[in-house]
């Protein structure tokens, strides 16, 4: 219906509608249709990327902070409810565990609610096409009309309707750094960067955090892939506006840049935040692409601190963990060693953390009541283990030994305290506050009887395995914070074993200094979280999150260490979760003592490749079609000479095939009429030769995103090569057999 806009001039009272109005004033509609026009190729100019980053930093700043708030409101309620309830000792340990029990609970049933796992039969992702694997039972059309020239294969084929509603997983929980690497590997995870998962992801979220250091899990994984999937969505809408073509390439390159965006709005840290997307998400990273990186991060960790600056709650943009650590001499140089060693200990501990993470989280998958529990029922499985983790958090219980009742952000404000708390408490017991102390939060670390080692190693030993068993709740939520405060606690331990050997400090050129603790602390931090995810940032992620580079070689060096161990014996957690997960993924051989360069394609290509030729009947590719469930098809030139010619695709062939044929040949139809009746051919650009060394198709497929190609000698197709057929090859490499 037109709006109605007034009374015609005249008349009896009858509406003038908003056509008749502006239908005599072309050139006013001509001025408004240019000047919108003018200001759309403005705003979405092509090639113009500042516009899109920009908004991408300032969203996710928003988004991050007012998550934030809300989250620091509802603990608060949480603190109150617990110091207000009473003497009770019921009471207070139901309003400590019910409260995160039912977060926990809510955020795992709504994510699931919003966004389930279908059942019924799965089909399997083609990667790199979007293109669907069907069962063979799908190819079986009804009875269609045959025409004079068409077999019953080919009555099927122009009878087939393939199924688009095949169910496919959608995950909302977890971290989905490790779905976001499968995604800019080229596999295509249909729905994951849906924006209707955004809702689920960001309420899930909030409620995880909310339940505080009980749950001990953060946000740094879950908010990347919130920034992803605006990313994604603002691409589309980009797209739609300039209507240009989609660019994988560069979607891929805007996908990486959000992924740097969603670090730096959680730690308002926009270098590491760039250097940490690079190192976990890509293998390749394009140098030109770090300008749009480095721009999107600063937009959104400036508007994050801003933010906390307009609402008081700062001064001015400052970090997020303050330190008081010398400036003139914070460490000797003989201290250099025991920072390298800590870096050596940090990594040992954390190949045993991704031991043991990973075969936690195979038995969960593999147990028939676990896995049954978490098919039927997760909020279910997510209470349990909520309660389990509350209930030895407790304070007046377990609890007390691992100061519990401090958040995430104090444990780290704690453990950076410069100051060494075995000398403090040497020569005295000061008692533990009935309440929470601001000023002195380490008095939560201490115990008279088991005194600051003692409460420091039963934190490590106790968070190992609640970390373990955190990691398997079906609830959004990250996993770096927690393994950067573990770290800290590693270097804590042993800055304050040393500060009680060296009680004088460690004399350097005459000099004494005072060991810091804090500073171990520190290194820790930043070495255990970079062995356990095999980046190096990490060190400048410890930088940034404290505002003090005073220790940047010692932190880097023990970062080095720790890596040299971690990645040598394992791969890294969200390796590891890919793994577990079974999503497609490319071994790594970099690095490795294999001999990668003898082992050439002829030896593991897949020989048995599926060709049609040009010349090959329909009768014939009909059969192909129908008992095949390829995504494309080799084209060769003919039978006879094999020469390949490009790829076809099986959608493409059906449609053809389903066509009416008015230009084929009269009793002999074959392939080249339907090519020429306008069945698309995709060229084939990249091809492997036989003589192609293994090292050089790994790179090859890292670097251009593959998951395929064509082997050819002297133009004739003679095999393809896959990542199955790499994984083999890698497999047999790393894992030879044993002679017989």
């Amino acid at each position: 219906m037109e709006e109605l806009v007034g009374l015609r001039e005249g008349s009896s009272g009858s509406p003038v509608s908003l056509r008749e109005l502006w239908g005599p004033c072309p050139r006013v509609r001509r001025g408004i249709r240019g000047g919108l026009e003018w200001l759309k190729q403005k705003v979405f100019r092509v090639g113009e990327d500042w516009y899109f980053l920009m908004t991408l930093g300032v969203l996710m700043a928003l988004i991050s902070y007012t998550m934030n708030f809300a989250i620091g409101r509802v603990v608060r309620a949480h603190k109150w409810l617990y110091r207000e309830i009473g003497d009770s000792h019921l009471l207070r340990y139901l309003s400590w565990t019910v409260y995160p029990v039912a977060l926990v609970s809510f955020s795992s049933g709504f994510s699931q609610s919003i966004t389930p796992f279908s059942g019924g039969e799965p089909y399997a992702c083609v990667p790199g096409t979007g293109a669907r694997s069907y069962p063979s039972g799908h190819l079986m059309g009804g009875g269609g009309k045959q025409g004079p020239h068409f077999t019953a294969s080919e009555a099927r084929l122009r009878s087939f309707r393939p199924s688009l509603s095949c169910p496919v997983s959608i995950p909302c929980q977890g971290s989905g750094i490790p779905e976001l690497k499968t995604i800019l590997s080229g596999v295509v995870l249909e729905d994951y960067l849906d924006i209707k998962n955004f809702g689920a992801k960001v309420a899930g979220l909030t409620c995880t955090l909310a339940a505080g250091s009980t749950i001990f899990l953060g946000k740094v994984g879950p908010f990347v892939h919130l920034s992803v999937m605006i990313a994604a969505y603002l691409g589309r809408v980009h797209t739609k506006a300039i209507g240009e073509s989609e660019n994988k390439s560069k979607q891929n390159e805007m996908l990486v840049v959000a992924a740097a965006v969603g670090v730096a709005t959680v730690f308002a840290a926009p270098f590491s935040g760039v250097l940490f997307s690079i190192e976990v998400m890509s293998s390749h990273f394009s140098v030109w692409d770090y300008w749009r990186g480095f721009f999107a991060a600063t937009c959104g960790a400036f508007t994050f601190r801003l933010l906390s600056v307009f609402n008081s709650e700062q001064e001015t943009i400052t970090s997020l963990y303050k330190t008081s650590f010398r400036v003139d001499v914070p460490f000797d140089l003989p201290e250099i060693f025991f920072f390298v060693a800590l870096g050596a200990i940090c990594g040992i501990v954390s190949c045993a953390y991704l031991f043991c993470q990973r075969t936690f989280l195979g038995f969960v998958k593999t147990n028939r009541v676990i896995s049954k529990l978490l098919a039927t029922s997760k909020p279910l499985y997510s209470a349990l283990a909520a309660l389990v983790l509350a209930s030895i958090t407790y304070p007046p219980g377990v609890g007390r030994f691992l100061a519990s009742r401090l958040s995430m952000k104090q444990h780290l404000d704690s453990l950076f305290d410069n100051h060494s708390w075995a000398l403090m408490t040497r020569n005295s017991s000061p008692p533990w506050p009935k309440e929470l102390d601001p000023q002195n939060l380490w008095f939560e670390w201490y115990h008279p009887r088991f005194t600051i080692f003692g409460t420091l190693a039963f934190f490590l030993v106790m968070k190992f395995w609640m970390l373990i068993l955190a990691t398997t709740i079906p609830i959004p939520a990250g996993y770096f914070m927690p393994i950067f405060i573990f770290g800290a606690g590693i270097g804590r331990l042993i800055g304050e074993a040393l500060a009680l050997a060296f009680p004088e400090g460690i004399v350097a050129g005459g000099v004494t200094n005072p060991i810091m603790p804090g500073g171990y602390a520190l290194a820790g931090a930043a070495a255990f979280s970079g062995a356990v995810t095999h980046t190096i940032s990490t060190a400048l992620l410890a930088f940034e999150l404290t505002g003090q580079i005073v220790h940047a070689l010692p932190v880097l060096m023990a970062v080095l260490a720790a890596n040299a161990i971690a990645q040598s014996c394992q791969p890294s957690f969200y390796d590891g979760t890919i793994i577990v997960k079974k999503l497609p993924y490319l071994p790594w051989i970099r690095g490795r003592k294999i001999s990668s360069h003898r082992v050439i394609v002829e030896h593991f290509m897949n020989c048995a490749i599926t060709t049609l030729a040009k010349d090959a009947p329909l009768e014939e590719v009909a059969r192909v079609v129908t008992s095949t469930d390829l995504a494309k098809y080799f084209l060769v030139e003919s039978t006879e000479s094999q020469i390949l010619v490009g790829t076809v695709g099986r959608e493409n062939l059906v449609q053809a095939l389903r066509a009416e044929p008015p230009s084929w040949t009269p009793g002999h139809p074959c392939l080249r009429d339907l090519l020429a009746g306008g069945c698309p051919i995709e060229p084939v650009t990249l091809q492997l030769s036989p003589e192609t060394s293994l090292h050089q198709a790994h790179n090859l497929f890292e670097l251009l995103k593959l998951q395929s190609l064509p082997v050819t000698s002297l133009g004739r197709a003679v095999g393809s090569v896959s990542w199955v057929e790499l994984k083999k090859a890698i497999s047999s490499l790393t894992n030879p057999s044993a002679p017989k």
